[in-house]
Formats: structure tokens, C-alpha cells, sequence
């Protein structure tokens, strides 16, 4: 079969444009980039190509496919890999059912405590979120390791990456970076803060050691627009 045409429109600083640099990674895609600059008004040309203006977009053999978890997980469908399972069977079904879960848990419960640090108005709010942050980690993620079957670090215990990665490892490189007092968008208390959950911390760790994961992470860069875009107070 033939390679396909693709082109990524994304923005190297976007978490959400991240996912699909992570899954065109690790499939082994060829693909052409159009960096969209997400601090001015989307040009005329680019809202024919997404009316919302958003990235990531991707045209796959002159297809427009929008919104990134949507982006990744055709990509995973169109070329059967380690990322997940074939819907077909059963256990594809229910692995896919599975990491749905985890993701939908880690965004619904997590996530929003890192949005509330970015946007935290000074250092005690910000330490609030982080402490917020953890305990829901711990609450609501760590138990959900204690089922994984295989030995690998990631999700399920595989030992390849998998679609939950694809799907959360940009945000977890920006948790484990961003605490860096040199950075400070996190609470600089928060690694110490994630001994508390332990498998957590060990598949998050894991992650981000990922080629695919980080290829494209500047930490300075990403953390430098969110001050701008969010007004950073340091204390």
C-alpha cells in the first residue's frame, strides 16, 4: 500500500497539537509540518482548513481530520500497531473501553488542577493546585495501576507505548517540568508531592522518556507563552 499524503497543522507549544506529533511518531509516519502561529488571528487559508482555527488538523490523502484525540485515534485505526488493539475482537474492544477510561479520568480529575496552577494569581495558589493536583492522583489514578496485568511501564502493562500516552504524555511532561523553580509554573514542592503516588510517578517518568514524546518539547518555550498568556506572578 502506497504512504499516505499527510499534512500536520500544529504548533510545537499546543499540548493538544502534541498528540499527534506523539502518535505520527511512534507509527512511523512520514508527514509534512505547517506550524500555525497561535498568537495571531488564523488567516483566511487556515480557517478553510479548520473554520475553528484549532490545532491540530491534519489532511490524511487530502482528508481533513480535526480535533486532536479524534487526530489520534484515526491514526491508530488507519495503521494497526502497538497503540491499541483492533476493535474487532473483544479484547481490542475492551482494551479500548479501558484506556477511554483512564484518559477520560486523568483529564476529568487531574487536569483541571494543573489549569488552575498555569493560572494560579500567585505562589499560594499555585501551591494549593499542586497539592489539589496530587491528591487526585491519588485518589483517583493510582488504584487503576493496581489492575494492569503486564510488567511494562505503560499503560496495562505493556512495554510499547500505547493510545493512553499518546493521549496524556504531552501533559505529563509539562507536569514533571514545570515545577523547576527556574520554570515555577507548577508548585516547586510537587515532586516531592508525587511520592505519594508511586505508580503514577513511575508511568509518568516513564513516558516522558519517550523519543516520541518528547522530540518536539522545549520546556522554556511552552512555559514562557502560558506566562505571557496568563500573566505570571512569581510570588
Amino acid at each position: 500500500m502506497a504512504a499516505p499524503k499527510i499534512t500536520l497543522y500544529t504548533n510545537h507549544r499546543c499540548p493538544w497539537a502534541h498528540r499527534a506529533h506523539i502518535a505520527l511518531k511512534e507509527l512511523g509516519l512520514e508527514f509534512e509540518e505547517v506550524i500555525i502561529d497561535l498568537t495571531k488571528p488564523r488567516e483566511p487559508w487556515y480557517l478553510e482548513v479548520n473554520p475553528r482555527g484549532l490545532v491540530p488538523s491534519l489532511t490524511y490523502n487530502g482528508t481533513v481530520i480535526t480535533e486532536s484525540a479524534i487526530v489520534s485515534q484515526f491514526l491508530a485505526d488507519a495503521h494497526p500497531s502497538h497503540l491499541v488493539a483492533p476493535s474487532g475482537s473483544v479484547d481490542g474492544a475492551l482494551q479500548r473501553a479501558r484506556i477511554a477510561f483512564f484518559v477520560d479520568t486523568f483529564f476529568g480529575k487531574v487536569q483541571p488542577h494543573f489549569n488552575a496552577a498555569v493560572r494560579a494569581a500567585n505562589k499560594e495558589e499555585r501551591e494549593a493546585a499542586g497539592e489539589a493536583l496530587v491528591a487526585a492522583a491519588e485518589k483517583d489514578l493510582e488504584p487503576l495501576f493496581a489492575e494492569w496485568t503486564g510488567a511494562g511501564p505503560f499503560f496495562g502493562g505493556s512495554d510499547k507505548v500505547t493510545l493512553a500516552e499518546v493521549l496524556t504524555g504531552s501533559f505529563l511532561l509539562r507536569y514533571l517540568s514545570f515545577s523547576d523553580p527556574e520554570i515555577g509554573l507548577l508548585s516547586a514542592k510537587l515532586p516531592a508531592l508525587l511520592e505519594r503516588t508511586p505508580r503514577f510517578k513511575k508511568w509518568a517518568e516513564a513516558t516522558v522518556q519517550q523519543e516520541s514524546v518528547n522530540y518536539i518539547f522545549d520546556a522554556k518555550v511552552s512555559s514562557d507563552a502560558l506566562k505571557a498568556k496568563y500573566g505570571f506572578n512569581a510570588n
